[in-house]
């Protein structure tokens, strides 16, 4: 029977994931310690918790599992949190679940599994990996459940990872995973989705970028489109792209962060309309179902997670950038965001909005 590690987050998806696993192959858990003992959450809907080790831990006691807990706090911290940091400090929006998957995760989950002797490695993601014989690859592809899919933030994937990646949460639904660790006696069953970035449980990206990762943040300016003062802002790292709240400028008509200036500390503001864009470009592309992009590709698009898809048609640039040309004008694509490509279920590729 072959060995696969199982990444067991002590959320209730990678706990089922173990289970339904057993009936196939001889499972280990492997829980990845992402914080210093000092930076731990400790609580809040947030994966990574200081709690979940010990749930992790709990669930692989109950299904009869070894369990390993591998230190990964100085990957993370470099790999996650100072991309985050700098990606806010350069005016962008960043993802770090995606740069956790691609830098920390699924690398290290490997080379911890090769170390150990673990042909296989496997976590609770809903999306499905498959072998397309015409084309000599591993595709990438949505989950069942549409409403738990989440091939957009594994896009940044690579054929080895995938050829050695189980995800067997991909053909069930949410409520089916539920269910069976409710059957099993679970101790996760009843436990929440984690919803927040783990590092930013409250949300206050701001006070954590200042405070945490020491990024200055100075009052600036607010202008309009033609470069009239209309008033202040409080750093422009705690403005994105479609924000609407917390301007603090009074306009006959709603105003919107269109665009921000690092070098000049101001934040752009405008009318709705000006937030629309039919074309875009973007950086760092990684190809799953074709092996590099040399002519357009019709697709589908998503610039954030969970979001309207939009037909587009993508065109090679010579510096490695693709062009991303909408067939409609899409609202608020935001840079540092991953743009995601699709043709029906199949994951083509993506990378980062610039």
């Amino acid at each position: 029977m072959e060995q696969v590690l199982v990444g067991m987050s002590g959320g209730v998806d990678s706990s089922v994931a173990a289970l339904i696993l057993m009936e196939r192959y001889q499972v280990s858990g492997g829980t990845m310690k992402l914080f210093d003992s000092g930076d731990i959450v400790t609580a809040g809907k947030t994966c990574c918790a200081i709690t979940d080790v010990e749930d992790a831990r709990r669930v692989c006691h109950r299904l009869g599992l070894d369990h390993h807990v591998f230190n990964f706090t100085g990957e993370f911290y470099k790999e996650v949190m100072e991309r985050f940091a700098a990606s806010y400090a350069s005016g962008e929006t960043p993802n770090p679940c995606i740069d956790c998957n691609r830098f920390v995760k699924f690398p290290g989950l490997l080379r911890r599994g090769t170390q150990l002797g673990f042909p296989y490695v496997a976590t609770g993601h809903y999306a499905q990996i498959r072998w397309d014989a015409p084309t000599g690859r591993w595709q990438l592809r949505r989950a069942v459940d549409a409403g738990k899919d989440q091939s957009y933030v594994l896009y940044t994937m690579t054929q080895e990872e995938l050829g050695r990646t189980l995800l067997p949460l991909g053909e069930r639904t949410k409520a089916d995973i539920r269910a069976m660790a409710e059957a099993e006696g679970l101790v996760t069953a009843d436990k929440p989705d984690s919803q927040d970035i783990c590092f930013v449980p409250d949300g206050d990206y701001g006070t954590f970028l200042t405070e945490k990762m020491g990024i200055t943040t100075n009052p600036g300016d607010i202008l309009d489109k033609v470069g009239q003062v209309l008033g202040k802002h409080t750093g422009a790292v705690r403005y994105t792209i479609g924000q609407r709240r917390g301007l603090g400028v009074a306009a006959p008509t709603p105003l919107y962060v269109i665009g921000k200036d690092m070098a000049q500390n101001t934040v752009i503001v405008g009318e709705q309309a000006d937030l629309m864009r039919d074309r875009f470009y973007v950086r760092d592309a990684n190809w799953i179902s074709i092996p590099a992009l040399t002519t357009p590709c019709t697709v589908t698009v998503m610039t954030r997670y969970r979001d309207r898809e939009e037909t587009a048609t993508l065109h090679p640039c010579p510096d490695g950038q693709v062009e991303v040309r909408l067939e409609t004008p899409k609202r608020a694509v935001t840079p540092g965001q991953a743009a995601v490509f699709y043709q029906g279920d199949v994951v083509v590729g993506g990378g980062v909005i610039c």
